[in-house]
């Protein structure tokens, strides 16, 4: 599997120091509420668990899911969920947890769709941000890493199900989705 990567662009000790930081600063932020946490299956799992192991505060866990993309690389444009919500969002100040920013497509959708569901506030963290590819005008609230324009796979993220498992996030050699 390690094999298949081309190159690493953040390792497994950059993620955790990172990931720490956001913690402690939605902590800050956060400090006095219960918020809800919202991740975006299934690419933000990974993210959700460590963020979460590193707010100092009581929230709550919730998962929806939203793609554009299916098994390939490039995004269908058309967004779809296909589990929706357990908890009650009306009031609540709910912060939507993400694997990664890219067209924005996904998260724009979900902001409307939250948004129409009466949050106190509404917030976005994505541990990746690519702004290079961005179709709407979405900015995250809060960003792991900005990125440049690549196709990653690691630490929740993966192709075709694949490598989400790893640690650390690369890029794949061209010849693996070819």
């Amino acid at each position: 599997m390690r094999n298949n990567i081309e190159r690493v662009y953040f390792t497994e000790e950059m993620i955790q120091t990172r990931v720490k930081e956001l913690g402690t600063q939605l902590s800050e932020d956060y400090r006095g509420k219960e918020p809800l946490l919202l991740g975006v299956l299934k690419g933000s799992f990974i993210f959700l668990a460590d963020l979460s192991r590193h707010m100092d505060m009581l929230c709550d866990i919730e998962f929806i899911t939203a793609s554009s993309y299916g098994a390939g690389t490039e995004t269908s444009g058309e967004v779809k969920i296909t589990k929706a919500l357990d908890s009650v969002v009306e009031g609540r100040h709910v912060i939507i947890v993400e694997d990664i920013l890219d067209t924005g497509l996904t998260l724009e959708f979900l902001k409307k769709y939250l948004s129409s569901l009466n949050p106190a506030s509404l917030k976005i963290c994505t541990f990746l941000d690519k702004p290079s590819r961005r179709k709407v005008p979405l900015r995250a609230d809060y960003v792991g890493f900005e990125c440049v324009d690549a196709f990653y796979v690691g630490y929740g993220l993966d192709y075709a199900g694949h490598y989400r498992n790893l640690p650390f996030i690369g890029s794949l050699k061209p010849d693996i989705y070819a």
